[in-house]
């Protein structure tokens, strides 16, 4: 079985003005750009009387070597999002004005391709692997992960306070 370690959990939240398609694009070409793949799960949206409110779940997965593999998942939650017309620079530029809320979990996944996982004495070499054999690569592992994880908070945050203070 494909083991999956919880590394870190962070959030992200910005209420104002900014691009959500713009932002969209921004957060996905950031995951592209790192060598990631994304795979959208899950995009909901329901439209109310004042705005639309929308759920996006996404997986980005980037493999390591044969054995491990960085996963991180997200839920972009988006309340209240209304389109705004507002001056930039002298020039009307249509935006949105909402809430938005981005939960980001990051993973390491050990066993990738599942081959440890034939026999019972398979299983117990992996253990063993994990456990006496690999921790200073683990620990590689996780921070590298966490550097990925807190880049892309840190630059989610950026990104819309510079589009909400314009």
């Amino acid at each position: 079985m494909v083991e999956k370690d919880q590394i870190l959990k962070e959030k992200v939240g910005h209420s104002g003005i900014f691009d959500f398609g713009a932002f969209y694009k921004y957060a996905h070409d950031w995951f592209w750009d790192e060598g990631y793949g994304v795979i959208e799960e899950k995009y909901t949206e329901k439209v109310s009387g004042t705005g639309r409110n929308i759920f996006i779940e996404w997986e980005a997965t980037k493999p390591i070597s044969d054995y491990f593999k960085l996963q991180v998942k997200m839920k972009f939650f988006i309340d209240n999002l209304t389109d705004v017309e507002v001056e930039i620079d002298g020039e009307k530029k249509k935006m949105n004005k909402g809430i938005i809320t981005i939960e980001i979990k990051g993973y390491i996944v050990k066993d990738a391709a599942n081959k440890w996982e034939a026999s019972a004495w398979l299983q117990f070499m992996r253990n063993f692997y994990n456990k006496y054999v690999i921790p200073a690569r683990v620990e590689s592992m996780e921070m590298k992960l966490m550097g990925d994880v807190q880049e892309f908070k840190d630059e989610l945050k950026a990104y819309l306070e510079l589009t909400g203070k314009r």
